[in-house]
Order: C-alpha cells, then structure tokens, then sequence
C-alpha cells in the first residue's frame, strides 16, 4: 500500500476546521452533519450570500459521497466500510475549504477524471449552457442525477475542482476532492 489515509486525514486537518467526519455516510450522518454546519456557519456570523453557498455546495458533496462511493478495503482500520467516505469544511484565510476523500474500484478512474476534467474546462457561460440543457432534457441516472454534481459546484463556487486520485491497492483507489468556496 502507497497510500497512508491517517496521513491524507491529517494533511487535510488544516485551517480553522469547522467539521470533519469519517465514517459511514447515511442519511441520518447527513442530516446531523448538514445541522452541524448551520449552526456553525451562524455563529461565525458569516455572509448571508457566502453560507448559503458554504451550505449549498457542502450538501452537494455530501450527495456525491452518499450516491458515488464504493465499498472501502477490506484491510482498512475504520469500523464502518460501507458507505465509508471522508469530509472536512474548513476556513483557511479567505476561503472555505470543503474536503472530501472516499474509495472507488480503480475501473472508475477514467470515467471521473474525464468528467472533472470536462467541468473544470469550461467557461461560466459554458457551464450554465450545459446546466440548463442537461435539466431541460431530463436525462438521470439510476442513482437520480444527470451529472449536475460536479457541475453545480464548479457552478455555484466560479472555482475548479482540485482532485487526485491514490492508489491504495490492486483494486482500490482514494479519490480526493478540494472545492474551494470565497
């Protein structure tokens, strides 16, 4: 193994950390998570316009984890592999820094870097073109989007999605997400 997720997690760990769980995501995680993030975002006294986008985007990367992630390795020291994913909302200077970390079978790699790679590629207009038409033409997956995920970040957030992939074994990858959100 190649890669050390304690070390990930701590690199991670950086900046004014506002949230941070690992463990299994499940609807009840996420509804005491998304309550979490709330009542802190309140008593920063943060902008009304910049913790709605805080939120909104934090609740998209929750629904990515919650919809896209895969069984963790069997050898892996958490508790709970199912539905095992990784996310941080921290505030580093100016910015927010919404972190997450999950496993994916490496046969997944292509598919994902090619879609991040498309969103981050495109202009503002070219975003909101393709965000349109994808919800005009109705066309969702079996997990109940149409790509709109990645989309929607790159959209609500006017930054690129950071990522990298770690190869942890034969068969399993991390993938690790940074959206950054001023």
């Amino acid at each position: 193994m190649n890669f050390d997720i304690a070390e990930w997690y701590k690199d991670k760990l950086d900046g004014d950390v506002i949230l941070n769980f690992n463990g299994s995501i499940t609807p009840n995680i996420i509804t005491d998570v998304l309550n979490t993030i709330e009542k802190s975002l309140n008593l920063k006294n943060e902008k009304n316009r910049v913790r709605k986008k805080v939120y909104n985007v934090f609740v998209e990367c929750l629904q990515n984890l919650f919809h896209h992630v895969d069984k963790a390795p069997s050898e892996l020291d958490f508790k709970q592999k199912d539905n095992f994913g990784i996310i941080i909302l921290s505030q580093d200077g100016p910015y927010y820094r919404i972190s997450t970390g999950n496993f994916v079978n490496k046969n997944k790699i292509t598919v994902i870097k090619d879609r991040i790679d498309q969103v981050n590629s495109l202009t503002e207009a070219e975003i909101k073109m393709l965000y349109i038409d994808i919800l005009s033409n109705g066309e969702f997956s079996d997990k109940g989007g149409g790509g709109l995920g990645m989309l929607d970040i790159v959209r609500k957030t006017g930054n690129k999605l950071d990522y990298y992939f770690y190869k942890y074994n034969n068969k399993n990858i991390f993938f690790s997400l940074d959206v950054y959100i001023s």
